[in-house]
């Protein structure tokens, strides 16, 4: 006769009341016996069947290797190829065509280099890496992931709002790129020729002009000293902007400018409609692209006479320049901001990746690759600098304005040299759109992300569409003042206060909390439960020691040599400066004003406080089956002295529990020696 079916797991449900209160705490965890021997037949589905139920949510059998490891509550990327393009779409973005030549072209030249390599490898890749993985240990987004520790979740919220000025005037970069791509739309570029009426006298065309004795006119300027323009540049700043002559003179909206905002807007909620399901099928194309056009461009570049001498001034150090610990300021917030750190978009894209994936080697492989794309612009830009300047006879240092309008002012210029140049101008203009939706589907996701984490029913996370179309929405809507004709203005104040050395603060204080109030030894422990083998010695170092003691110095030497913001001759009025420096600190003090209210209104603060600091209860891996270690529900029940937090249910709900006690009464069956059977029920606590 076949044996009674063998007791494969016990379920140990511990109910703890509260003295004093109708509330309780519940422990439930599920331990298998693990007795099952290689002859014993596989039992029908019954009461003890060993196929396990709900506790593992993807089909996880334990001791088989796991095949898929899905969390089927947020999500997970397609696979790994999707992760690590949407991780390069969202470093390599419109940065590194319009703000590394031109940190580049401000900062010295080659000079800018130095620091720029030394941030990049003391403190770009190791926060890169910390962030991966931070996210990625936690599957949760930037607000959630300070369960490690909740007095900091302040951090979380400086991130969310660092993510959403970006957020706001990255798209109307974006939407100005698909003006110019409506406007390449016709047999002859608008910006080719001086013959339009936004044309002033100085305009000196490139490919030719149509006015009279135009090249005398060239002659007299130069010799004369006065400065020439290009009609790319003149198009940009007459027509595209039509800029008005002070910050605060906002004047009319400019409606194609709108028009295409609100196309840019209804393109990154369509593409993000399904999250990472459907971003992750269209980065396969928009981080690819881009790099054909480029290569095109460079091809052309180089062969264009004084395209030398553009790569020369690109290469050439002035070492004077290394001094000034402004250049040292923007080689650090260029590498936050081209990396993505401390944006919150990286913790949230690791979010949904499996919990084994290989983070340390995507952050190389990332990190290099956006290195490699912003010195390859760089080539690309300052060979069509050098043509340009030649052509003009000036120096390379007065061919173009200062900030994003280099790429609306020395790209187009060097598309009028191309064969068929309005079909390589919808080229290009169409990759920057892609550059820039890139980094923008990622910023999106990320305020989506957290505000879901964040409340967390299932309600919110089936409608989930909804909370993506609401945040589109408000974006779109915050960004109509910088569609006016003061709007360059203002989009550069905030791309110079909003996002740049608030991004220096925000890492420092993350790696201070992981490091030192979570612990090191801790988070190393953390990284190896998740990657098979701890971090690499040099980023224990940077992590603990060499990135926060960088970046709290340049902070320091940046305060120090403040210089106001400037847009080529026009200098910001005093309460512009104001309202930029509130920008920036309306990030950072998040995380002061997080703490505050708690430690005023209650008592006992010290304790409240040590409180705060320790992780939440509910920290580590989402899944079950990577809950192991220090982790593990047994371990967590039966450590002594160890600090758990809990969570009180409500009356109701333990009304109900008490209904079920019978039922959830433990029962024990184990198979004796002679083929006898005994069961030992346990009562409940």
């Amino acid at each position: 006769m076949p044996s009674e079916p063998i007791a494969r797991y016990i379920i140990i449900h511990v109910k703890i009341p509260f003295q004093n209160t109708r509330c309780s705490v519940d422990f439930k965890t599920r331990v298998f016996l693990n007795m099952r021997s290689s002859c014993d037949p596989l039992p029908k589905e019954g009461p003890f069947s060993w196929r396990p139920r709900s506790t593992f949510q993807n089909g996880a059998v334990p001791g088989e290797p796991v095949k898929k490891d899905e969390n089927t509550r947020r999500g997970n990327w397609g696979n790994q190829i999707e992760f690590v393009l949407t991780s390069v779409g969202y470093a390599v973005g419109l940065g590194n065509v319009w703000r590394f030549p031109y940190l580049c072209y401000r900062n010295g030249g080659g000079a800018f280099m130095f620091p720029y390599f030394i941030m990049l490898v003391f403190c770009g890749i190791p926060l890169f890496f910390l962030e991966l993985s931070f996210g990625q240990f936690a599957s949760l987004g930037c607000l959630g992931v300070w369960k490690v520790s909740p007095m900091f979740k302040g951090v979380g919220y400086g991130m969310m709002v660092v993510s959403t000025y970006i957020g706001i005037y990255y798209n109307v970069v974006i939407c100005i790129a698909f003006y110019y791509f409506f406007m390449s739309m016709t047999n002859l570029l608008p910006w080719t020729y001086c013959n339009n009426p936004w044309n002033t006298p100085d305009c000196s065309g490139v490919v030719g002009t149509s006015r009279p004795n135009g090249s005398l006119a060239n002659v007299t300027g130069m010799v004369n000293g006065t400065k020439r323009t290009s009609p790319s540049e003149e198009y940009w700043r007459n027509y595209v902007l039509n800029i008005s002559d002070d910050i605060g003179n906002f004047g009319e909206v400019r409606l194609p400018i709108l028009g295409c905002l609100a196309v840019s807007w209804v393109v990154v909620f369509l593409c993000l409609i399904r999250g990472v399901k459907s971003s992750g099928k269209v980065v396969y194309f928009t981080a690819t692209f881009p790099y054909v056009v480029l290569t095109i461009l460079f091809v052309r570049g180089i062969t264009l006479e004084g395209a030398i001498d553009g790569i020369k001034y690109y290469l050439t150090p002035q070492w004077k320049m290394i001094l000034d610990a402004k250049v040292w300021g923007d080689a650090a917030s260029q590498i936050f901001y081209s990396l993505g750190c401390a944006w919150g978009g990286l913790i949230t894209m690791a979010s949904y990746n499996k919990f084994h994936n290989n983070c340390y080697r995507d952050s190389i492989i990332i990190s290099i690759t956006n290195c490699a794309t912003s010195v390859y612009a760089g080539f690309v830009i300052f060979s069509i600098l050098g043509f340009m300047a030649h052509h003009l006879g000036v120096d390379v240092s007065a061919v173009a304005d200062h900030g994003p309008g280099l790429a609306f002012v020395a790209y187009p210029e060097a598309l009028t040299l191309l064969p068929i140049s309005p079909l390589w101008s919808l080229l290009f203009f169409f990759m920057l759109i892609l550059l820039g939706l890139g980094t923008q589907f990622c910023l999106l996701e990320t305020l989506v992300t957290a505000i879901v984490d964040e409340i967390g029913t299932d309600w919110i996370i089936k409608h989930k569409t909804l909370v993506t179309l609401g945040v589109a929405i408000v974006g779109f809507l915050l960004g109509v003042p910088l569609t006016t004709r003061a709007g360059i203005y203002w989009l550069l104040l905030m791309d110079n206060y909003a996002a740049s050395f608030s991004l220096v603060i925000i890492s420092c204080i993350m790696c201070i909390c992981i490091m030192y109030v979570y612990g090191h030894r801790n988070y190393f422990k953390d990284v190896e439960m998740m990657l098979g083998f701890p971090p690499p010695f040099f980023f224990r170092m940077c992590w603990r020691f060499i990135s926060p003691v960088i970046i709290t110095f340049i902070l320091i030497f940046t305060v120090i040599q403040y210089k106001p913001i400037t847009y080529n001759k026009y200098i910001y009025p005093g309460w512009s400066l104001v309202i930029g420096f509130c920008m920036a600190l309306s990030s950072v003090i998040c995380i002061p004003l997080y703490v505050t209210p708690p430690g005023l209104l209650f008592p006992y603060l010290a304790q409240r406080l040590k409180s705060a600091v320790k992780p939440h209860w509910s920290w580590g891996p989402a899944l079950q089956e990577h809950r192991v270690g220090r982790y593990a529900p047994s371990s967590l029940l039966g450590a002594p002295g160890s600090d758990i937090g809990v969570e009180a249910c409500p009356f109701k709900e333990e009304l109900k529990e008490e209904e079920k006690e019978k039922r959830d009464e433990i029962s024990l069956t184990i198979q004796g020696s002679n083929g006898s059977t005994h069961t030992s029920p346990l009562p409940m606590a």
